[in-house]
């Protein structure tokens, strides 16, 4: 078996996550985006707009600045000249993902329609024909918002905003008919998402497709997973679409004996990984790219950490006088290692991008640091529409940060 330093795992890691190849030279298109997608598989979605969605960031980090609606389109327009490239499900938490992928998420979708819903249930006891009614009002009208479809129905709306720990009955059964398959976005307003039926949403040659068995699913899914990361742990492939235990690894021997996978060892690595068969490993990366919390590169914080010796927690939900290094932190990729990490906030009303925090990993040049990242935060405030970037005074970059800055 073949024992693989840690920085040749690195540089498979990052090519096989687009980070090898060079930004486009002009204004990236739709073949730029479709670069990108057949890199990462998926974006994942979330809520949070402290900086920019979770979405739009791992496009930017990979293409630079690109036209938001260029990813808008490929995920919430439908038209004859061009199909919908993508669709909402849950993959890795709730993503964007290939429409042609939609089949082989039908197990999952059989899968969830048998689980026991316990609110479901109860909303169903109180309202029988609940889920007929949504599914005949959406048929009716069109996209639309769980609010609408309530009025629609004539049902009272429940008091106080709505929350996702505090669900109206209606927006329960548009969650329960999304995860089953019966419902799917059909667009967006703002991150409000309207419902549709999967037949007015995916191209025609994606609901033809041939349903694949769900071991066959399994393996393509892990397949997928090991190409997006290049070199793996079984855990680190079964998280990319959070499968099922015995699922993946069963996947995983099929694809090893299929020549698919190849078992290695990484020095320093307590499991046993996985490489990818066309896997490339260049003698060298250079990248420059703020990763937000949710790109798929460091999603999974304990590979993070194997891969760049770079412990990494979200700290949203950490209370204001224990975080560490801010709110909504960005890792910074300068080549092959991450090398700092800010805290970013798009101040819309101000106009500007608002750095708080700006950290410094050990041992890293401050110089080269501070003039790509300096560089690197002009571009995104510049892709975001804001006049300029504000350093604060928390971390040891922030001063020489400010410098290079100003002096650009």
């Amino acid at each position: 078996m073949q024992t693989l330093s840690p920085a040749v795992a690195r540089r498979i890691a990052l090519t096989a996550q687009g980070f090898a190849d060079p930004r486009p030279s002009g204004v990236p298109t739709r073949r730029h985006l479709h670069r990108v997608l057949a890199r990462t598989k998926l974006l994942q979605l979330d809520s949070v707009n402290v900086a920019v969605r979770a979405h739009y960031a791992p496009v930017f980090s990979r293409l630079g600045a690109y036209p938001p609606e260029l990813l808008d389109e490929a995920a919430w327009t439908q038209n004859g000249r061009r199909p919908r490239l993508l669709v909402e499900y849950w993959a890795h938490e709730a993503s964007l993902l290939p429409a042609e992928d939609w089949s082989l998420l039908r197990w999952r979708m059989r899968e969830y329609a048998t689980r026991n819903w316990p609110r479901v249930q109860a909303v169903l006891r109180r309202s029988p024909t609940l889920t007929d009614d949504v599914l005949t009002a959406v048929k009716d009208l069109g996209p639309l918002g769980a609010g609408a479809l309530e009025r629609a129905l004539g049902a009272r709306p429940k008091q106080g905003p709505g929350t996702w720990w505090n669900r109206s009955d209606t927006k329960t059964v548009c969650e329960f008919l999304f995860a089953v398959g019966e419902l799917t976005t059909g667009t967006r307003q703002g991150f409000q998402r309207l419902y549709d039926l999967p037949e007015r949403v995916l191209p025609p040659p994606v609901l033809a497709a041939k349903e694949p068995d769900p071991a066959e699913a399994a393996r393509e899914l892990v397949s997928r997973s090991a190409e997006a990361l290049g070199i793996a742990t079984e855990t680190d492939l079964r998280d990319y679409y959070r499968l099922g235990v015995t699922q993946c690894r069963q996947a995983v021997a099929d694809l090893v004996d299929a020549g698919v996978l190849e078992p290695v060892e990484v020095r320093g690595w307590r499991h046993l990984a996985y490489r990818h068969a066309q896997a490339r490993v260049p003698r060298r990366v250079t990248a420059r790219a703020l990763l937000c919390p949710f790109d798929p590169l460091i999603w999974e914080r304990s590979r993070t950490e194997r891969l760049f010796d770079f412990h990494y927690r979200i700290e949203i939900y950490v209370p204001a006088e224990k975080r560490v290094h801010g709110y909504y932190v960005f890792p910074f990729l300068l080549d092959e290692k991450l090398v700092a990490r800010v805290d970013l906030k798009a101040d819309r009303a101000a106009g500007v991008l608002r750095v708080p925090g700006a950290f410094a990993e050990p041992d890293v040049d401050f110089g080269r640091v501070t003039a790509e990242l300096g560089a690197e935060l002009r571009t995104m405030a510049e892709w975001l529409g804001l006049d300029g970037v504000v350093v604060g005074e928390r971390g040891d970059l922030s001063e020489s940060l400010r410098a290079v800055l100003r002096n650009a």
